[in-house]
């Protein structure tokens, strides 16, 4: 029974905070769902949302790179500009997302105090990893570049519930929106790709 309700069954006072302690509880989630349904709106082709796999691993390394988990939350709010013009306008914008993780990678290597000292070279693989599906994606077939997509969002969501569950490199928060994301967009991908 919700702790709330069970309170004001007893004549206790409830707090806003306590009233409000869902929504702390579920934006993250919440805000998943908006993107990805925003993300899926008229996509007939899996292979567009390339740019949104390496903005997944840019994130991460951002974070890393600036030894801030919040800063996570900031290259986010870059990628959705850029992933939105792509959108409108059909622009590949996956290069411009691997240039601001090569300036993200020169930040962190010149900072030289990420901690742990592993972060900076393990999101770096991730992002090389998942920067490279987004550019063969888009070079592949509409059904094998939409099933590359899918697998690597899915990956990735794999990545982001580690890191909820580690409370590693990024705030939870955006692991948990980042998860919920990757594993809706996915999904949709991937009907689309079989389908299609």
């Amino acid at each position: 029974m919700d702790a709330t309700k069970s309170q004001e069954r007893r004549g206790r006072p409830v707090t806003v905070g306590q009233r409000n302690g869902w929504w702390q509880k579920t934006w993250p989630a919440a805000l998943g769902m908006v993107v990805a349904a925003a993300t899926a709106y008229g996509l007939t082709d899996g292979r567009a949302v390339a740019p949104v796999v390496a903005a997944s691993g840019l994130v991460y390394l951002a974070a890393a790179a600036t030894g801030r988990p919040r800063a996570a939350w900031v290259a986010f709010g870059v990628t959705i500009p850029l992933i939105t013009v792509g959108k409108l306008t059909g622009l590949d914008v996956t290069p411009w997302l691997l240039a601001l993780a090569a300036v993200m990678l020169v930040v962190g290597l010149a900072r030289r105090r990420t901690r742990p000292w592993w972060a900076l070279p393990l999101q770096t693989a991730a992002m090389l990893v998942l920067g490279a599906a987004a550019l063969i994606a888009v070079q592949l077939n509409a059904t094998l570049g939409g099933l590359l997509v899918a697998t690597a969002l899915l990956a990735h969501a794999a990545w982001d519930i580690h890191h909820h569950r580690t409370r590693r490199v990024v705030v939870r928060s955006l692991a948990e929106f980042c998860a919920v994301l990757d594993i809706l967009v996915a999904v949709i991908v991937a009907v689309i790709a079989l389908t299609s």
